[in-house]
């Protein structure tokens, strides 16, 4: 009965955060479909992992987005190295003339944030250039810098709003 009890229980956890996740990976670049499929996925390493939780380090609510995001990260990696394998023979040959101006386009974006990213009080730029340069969960950035996990996540809304800020600024 025990276990029936657990499954219950996480039927109920599933409940509540399978559509928070799904939003929350959408608002990550995800399609809906994507979303969908990457929600059940981390909401299964939830129930595979939950004898690592520890709510001494974090709440239930950020261990189960963060396993998510990671979700939404190795998938996004999965596809680019199924993507930057070589093409197959036969296919059109992408115009060169397109590829500078989208490859100037996006060192023009890089070198903006990378402004950005300067004028970052330290401590803010710090946690942006390990999760999202190093992908590294915010567990982890918490325990290298030795702070609270909760202040790894303010610090990096934090600097992602002043970040939107700034890159508004500058149009």
């Amino acid at each position: 009965v025990p276990a029936a009890a657990g499954l219950v229980a996480f039927a109920q956890l599933f409940a509540h955060y399978a559509p928070r996740v799904k939003t929350l990976l959408m608002r990550s670049g995800s399609t809906p479909s994507a979303a969908e499929e990457l929600a059940q996925e981390a909401m299964l390493a939830v129930w595979r992992k939950a004898h690592y939780f520890d709510p001494k380090r974090a709440s239930a609510a950020a261990w189960i987005f963060t396993i998510a995001r990671n979700c939404g990260i190795d998938r996004r990696r999965r596809t680019a190295r199924i993507s930057s394998q070589p093409a197959e023979e036969g296919l059109d040959e992408p115009d060169p003339d397109m590829l500078a101006e989208e490859a100037m386009i996006v060192r023009q974006n890089e070198a903006a944030v990378r402004g950005a990213l300067e004028r970052l009080p330290l401590e803010q730029a710090t946690v942006i250039r390990m999760a999202y340069f190093g992908d590294r969960a915010q567990a982890e950035i918490a325990k290298t810098l030795g702070i609270p996990l909760g202040t790894v996540n303010s610090r990096v809304r934090l600097a992602f709003q002043r970040l939107r800020t700034m890159m508004e600024e500058n149009g």
